[in-house]
């Protein structure tokens, strides 16, 4: 690996990073730099390029769980969290079963067509303004409080509602949180617990999500590219790890309008400057 393919690893890492739990759409951010900026499908195929986009999200998921490691410990039974709700109800591992079945499900049966037809800079366009008038709705039509405040309160049937709005999220642009966010809030969660969850439920989805890829392009995946993936996974989980207390605070704090707003913004750029 040369130093312009590490460069292009840690760039896209970053983007990754970056993005990944903001509502903008990490995939969709991966695909635009990389279409106008680098061409990884030219610098090694189309397969391992996407293939690329997808196994760094893992970074990612690393930081989650090392900043949310007491929380995985206690949904495996393995801890018990301290806090003034201790004796409360607890977020449980069947209620994240549950709103991961609708989006796996979908995204096994839809995996092939959504690499080969939907990793597009078109698309992706499209995701962003679909997603953020979904947004937008969802901030001026929440309910004035906020009914579940924390994530130990959200039941079996809010989390399946939560998973079906998250199968919006495997058209590229749409994005994960976006989509999972903004349902949460329509539902009555505040903004910090519907993206408390949302992180929650990314990491075994993320993680699926990438097996089936690295299967899928197993044969593709050659030693020469392994470092490329490496560099990129590394990037990834230390921007994120950086990022995502940010994004925490600034979540409960401006909600989800001015992300909409920049998807808008950035749509507009796209369409009427480089397509």
């Amino acid at each position: 690996m040369n130093l312009w393919e590490a460069f292009v690893a840690v760039v896209l890492g970053l983007v990754e990073g970056l993005t990944e739990f903001a509502p903008v759409s990490s995939t969709g951010h991966m695909i635009i730099v990389d279409d106008f900026l680098f061409q990884t499908q030219n610098m090694f195929t189309p397969g391992v390029a996407n293939t690329f986009k997808v196994v760094i999200q893992l970074g990612s998921v690393l930081a989650v769980v090392v900043l949310m490691w007491d929380r995985f410990l206690n949904l495996l039974g393995l801890k018990k969290l301290r806090g003034r709700e201790t004796d409360g109800p607890r977020l449980n591992l069947l209620t994240v079963l549950v709103g991961l079945i609708p989006a796996g499900v979908v995204g096994v049966l839809f995996n092939d067509y959504i690499d080969e037809h939907l990793f597009s800079t078109k698309t992706v366009v499209i995701g962003l303004v679909l997603g953020a008038l979904l947004m937008i709705v969802a901030d001026w039509f929440r309910p004035g409080r906020p009914k579940i405040d924390t994530v130990d309160q959200i039941t079996y049937k809010q989390a399946l509602v939560v998973g079906l709005v998250q199968c919006l999220s495997l058209w590229p642009g749409f994005s994960r949180s976006g989509s999972t966010i903004s349902g949460g809030v329509l539902l009555g969660m505040s903004h910090r617990a519907a993206a408390d969850f949302t992180f929650i439920m990314a990491v075994p989805i993320m993680a699926g999500a990438s097996f089936l890829s690295l299967l899928k392009s197993w044969h593709a995946i050659t030693m020469d590219v392994v470092p490329f993936f490496v560099i990129g996974f590394i990037s990834a989980f230390v921007f994120a790890l950086v990022f995502i207390r940010f994004f925490l605070k600034l979540i409960n704090r401006v909600k989800l309008v001015p992300f909409a707003i920049y998807r808008l913004v950035l749509a507009a750029v796209i369409y009427f400057v480089f397509m």
